[in-house]
């Protein structure tokens, strides 16, 4: 008598695109933790000290344009035309920026970089909603955040040891051979699935509001680092470019965070300020109130990334696990690593506290971050599945750029003498724990609106 084993993400019918979407997730983040990495001697040999913070912003704000076209893309035609030409146009940003021979050239090349990865995370989405049956996706999306963790932990060691003994250049180039492969893996897996039977019609004026978000992002960032009357102009400006470009990105009731598909979006962007924004803090706290080393200061966040791996994948095991409490555990999680993390701030307690609450954290991000990707695709309608998930990244960008804006004030003010650099870290922890128990308190709202007496979602995984 044999038994077939039950479908999974590297089975027959899905290994070659696993693997591909796999490939391409990891370079886009092995992209986005090694450059910081090789960016001071990038800048040093291009004589573009001045120019600094443009490849930053430049990749910023072309994503956030780059997630709106990829939305528009995956609901007019699917993934199977627009997936080659974004992994077309982040191969050429990475060619443009390894051979830019001045620093416009370079920034010229981390923004087609950031357009063609904008596109590809979105479009992995929508592939990821056409490709996999609902049982699989837990499974899928814990894979997805392991493969966004482990260059956190090897990238920009990989990086530094490349730029050192090699060429900055090389960070960018030596990219170029393995997202080919990735592509070879993937893109045979966006031409097979069907386009959408019903096609949005586009809409050329939400890359508009993209590029109006992108700019108040990059503006708030650069006001961050001023306490200047510069500073807050650019601060107030940036503000209201944010509020009034993310009004048509993002679902409508998701600042109210409404029941349903915006709830999700607004817990995406919970989860990621919550977290990215102590991040942040945590070795520049270890190294500045404590003096420990750079190796040192980071065995933390090598903590987090193993407890968001293992949990990611812990949850993958569970897929009918109802995704809504898993959700509210993760944001129970984190709010307790960020309470716990505080506590590093502490001069009298020497900087432990960070070790394990850390690791906490990490555990928090691996049920909270899949769970979310879930529910986006159970709660969105096809037509609509690449605009929504470009909703999922813009939420994540923004509020990560928010609450890492707002602790960069608050070391600019503890640099200046304003108040003890202890007092700033733990200040910020306060209103990031702050923000991850919201997300505790609003997380059942993103299990979807009941009809028939039974949530939407559940109905679609039971019927799996």
């Amino acid at each position: 008598m044999t038994t077939t084993s039950p479908a999974g993400v590297f089975d027959r019918t899905h290994r070659r695109t696993t693997v591909g979407l796999l490939m391409l997730i990891t370079f886009i983040a092995f992209e986005a933790m090694a450059v910081g990495t090789a960016m001071p001697t990038a800048v040093a040999e291009l004589d573009g000290l001045a120019w600094y913070g443009w490849p930053f912003s430049a990749f910023l704000v072309a994503s956030v344009v780059g997630m709106v076209a990829g939305g528009d893309a995956g609901d007019r035609r699917g993934a199977r035309v627009a997936l080659p030409w974004s992994v077309a146009v982040f191969a050429a940003g990475l060619l443009t920026a390894g051979l830019a021979g001045s620093m416009a050239v370079f920034v010229a090349g981390r923004a087609v970089q950031g357009l063609g990865a904008g596109v590809m995370i979105v479009l992995l989405y929508v592939i990821a909603g056409q490709a996999y049956e609902p049982a699989l996706r837990p499974r899928l999306f814990g894979a997805f955040s392991t493969a966004w963790v482990i260059p956190a932990l090897v990238g920009p060691v990989v990086s530094g040891l490349v730029t050192t003994h090699a060429s900055w250049r090389l960070v960018f180039l030596g990219l170029l051979p393995l997202i080919v492969v990735g592509a070879l893996l993937v893109v045979p897996a966006g031409r097979s699935v069907a386009a959408p039977p019903s096609p949005a019609a586009a809409a050329p004026a939400r890359r508009w509001w993209a590029v109006l978000t992108g700019l108040g992002i990059a503006a708030l960032q650069y006001a961050g680092q001023r306490l200047d009357a510069l500073g807050l102009a650019l601060g107030v400006a940036g503000g209201a470019a944010l509020v009034v470009g993310l009004r048509p990105l993002l679902p409508r009731g998701t600042a109210r965070v409404r029941r349903g598909l915006p709830a999700v979006v607004a817990s995406r962007g919970l989860l990621a300020g919550a977290f990215f924004g102590m991040d942040a803090l945590i070795p520049l706290t270890l190294t500045s109130v404590h003096g420990y080393s750079a190796t040192a200061a980071g065995i933390p966040l090598t903590a987090g990334a193993i407890g968001w791996a293992a949990a990611s994948n812990l949850q993958g095991r569970f897929p009918r696990a109802p995704r809504e409490r898993l959700l509210r555990a993760g944001f129970a999680l984190v709010a307790v690593g960020l309470a716990g993390s505080a506590l590093a701030a502490l001069p009298a307690l020497g900087g432990w506290p960070a070790y394990p609450f850390w690791a906490v954290a990490g555990l928090g991000m691996g049920l909270g971050m899949p769970s979310v990707g879930v529910l986006l695709l159970d709660q969105s309608p096809e037509h609509r599945r690449g605009a929504d998930s470009a909703a999922l990244q813009i939420a994540d960008v923004t509020a990560s750029a928010l609450c890492v804006g707002l602790a960069g004030v608050l070391v600019a003010a503890a640099t200046t003498g304003l108040l003890p650099l202890p007092t700033a870290v733990i200040a910020s922890a306060a209103v990031f724990t702050a923000v991850a128990l919201v997300g505790v308190r609003v997380a059942g709202r993103a299990s979807a609106p009941v009809a028939g007496g039974a949530p939407a979602a559940a109905s679609t995984l039971a019927a799996s």
